[in-house]
């Protein structure tokens, strides 16, 4: 729309109506001395120049479209179809916002649906939200929801240890005031049946993550029975998934999970330097109205044509406060778009390809590095596309002499989070890794042996 500015007239008009006779007037409380700084700025620079300055200026971070990188730790740099940044690009659907008018809103609110749906598809759950600020927040929110279905009568949690760290964190600080007592996530000695053995009347739920945090796959079976054992508790058990390995492995669903939360990012959303990102969330139905969020739902008009409505609203916004399942109220809603467009254009073959390429690559990686000497796998455990490895020096030094002297990114320095391991690195590799760029990294960690 053309912009007008206000006439003089407007303006002698809106000054009489509040009841000044200049506009210095509005800023007689701000010293007269500090109204007018002297900025000592450079000249002005024409457009070109302007745009020179900073591709110079973003030539010094290190991405990867320039850099090797084996960085993942729940943000991971995956291949995206041109076509999920057409879509999301596109005028009536650039909001990061849920829109309240359906009769004017039905692209976006048929986007959404069809995201839950493929969220359902992919984790076997019956119902899914229109998303959460990331994968953290989802987890935390998971936790508050499972301690209303237990009308608050319960009170502890039990985390496992390897659950990413700083979802562990959020959701301690995220509940906060609600006399929550979380355990099990003290000690990595913990396993599944340590945490099956935790399990009592006075616990809302178990919460696991698979693949976790090392990229390790958890046993099925040990699963199935940490599930029943909560059940059998009425707790419910809670599970962050690595959305891509859903494309090869068993959903959440099929070892008894009610609730199923993670990271969306992967799904066609660019690293961005650390975000925004989108936290998926799916539950069994039964669930469905302790679900913070939004929820599409498909309905017909009243002359039978197919539409679409914010079916449940449950954050405070909507409804009254104390009625809330939350009070988070945006919810990332073009990232979730973003996602869905991904799903949709890799499909369910696209996906298990994806999946598959990262599970061989990652387990040559792995091989390979174990067979030089002084590097080890800290865990034989089957694992999707991250593992652990033990380094002959420090990881830190390590990961400066990779990005110094061979441009590499390297893994995630595993000792601040868990001192037990403060030799080890975790290394992730994904489709975006070649075999070359796999083999660079093994000839680069073998010359930085001391």
């Amino acid at each position: 729309m053309t912009y007008v500015p206000h006439t003089d007239a407007d303006r002698r008009a809106m000054l009489e109506t509040i009841g000044v006779a200049r506009l210095e007037d509005l800023f007689v409380d701000v010293p007269a001395a500090q109204r007018f700084p002297e900025l000592d700025l450079p000249g002005p620079l024409s457009e070109l120049e302007v745009m020179r300055e900073l591709e110079a200026l973003s030539e010094s971070n290190a991405d990867v479209a320039h850099y090797s990188c084996f960085l993942g730790a729940g943000a991971y740099d995956h291949f995206i179809p041109s076509v999920v940044k057409h879509i999301a690009g596109r005028s009536e659907f650039y909001t990061a916002y849920t829109p309240y008018q359906p009769e004017v809103s039905q692209g976006t609110l048929q986007t959404i649906f069809e995201y839950q749906s493929m969220i359902c598809a992919l984790t076997g759950m019956d119902v899914a939200n229109a998303s959460h600020y990331d994968g953290a927040t989802a987890l935390a929110e998971a936790v508050i929801m499972a301690h209303s279905v237990g009308r608050g009568r319960r009170n502890k949690v039990i985390l496992a240890p390897a659950i990413h760290p700083e979802y562990r964190a959020v959701a301690r600080t995220y509940t906060q005031g609600m006399g929550l007592t979380y355990v099990g996530d003290d000690s990595l000695r913990q396993d599944l049946d340590d945490l099956t053995a935790m399990i009592d009347e006075d616990t809302v739920c178990v919460v696991i993550q698979n693949p976790d945090f090392f990229g390790r796959l958890l046993n099925p079976a040990k699963l199935q029975a940490l599930a029943d054992a909560a059940h059998a508790n009425r707790a419910l058990l809670v599970a962050v998934v690595d959305p891509i390995s859903l494309g090869l492995f068993k959903p959440p669903s099929a070892y008894g999970a009610d609730i199923v939360v993670g990271e969306g990012q992967s799904l066609g959303n660019p690293l961005n330097f650390g975000g925004p990102y989108l936290g998926f969330f799916a539950c069994r139905e039964a669930y469905m109205r302790k679900m913070a969020g939004r929820l599409v739902g498909q309905t017909t008009d009243a002359q039978g044509r197919r539409g679409y409505v914010l079916t449940l609203a449950t954050r405070e916004q909507h409804i009254r406060r104390e009625k809330a399942t939350s009070n988070i109220c945006t919810n990332q809603a073009l990232n979730a778009l973003t996602a869905g467009a991904y799903l949709a254009a890799m499909g369910p073959a696209g996906l298990r390809q994806i999946a598959q390429i990262c599970y061989q690559r990652a387990h040559y990686a792995a091989q390979c590095i174990a067979d030089i000497p002084g590097f080890a796998l800290v865990d034989e455990s089957p694992f999707f596309d991250e593992f652990v490895v033990r380094c002959p020096m420090p990881p830190a030094e390590l990961n400066a002499l990779l990005w110094e002297d061979y441009g590499i990114i390297g893994g995630y320095e595993l000792g601040p989070d868990y001192p037990i391991l403060e030799d080890s690195m975790l290394l992730c590799v994904t489709e975006m890794n070649n075999r070359t760029e796999i083999d660079y990294l093994v000839s680069a960690l073998e010359e930085v042996l001391p």
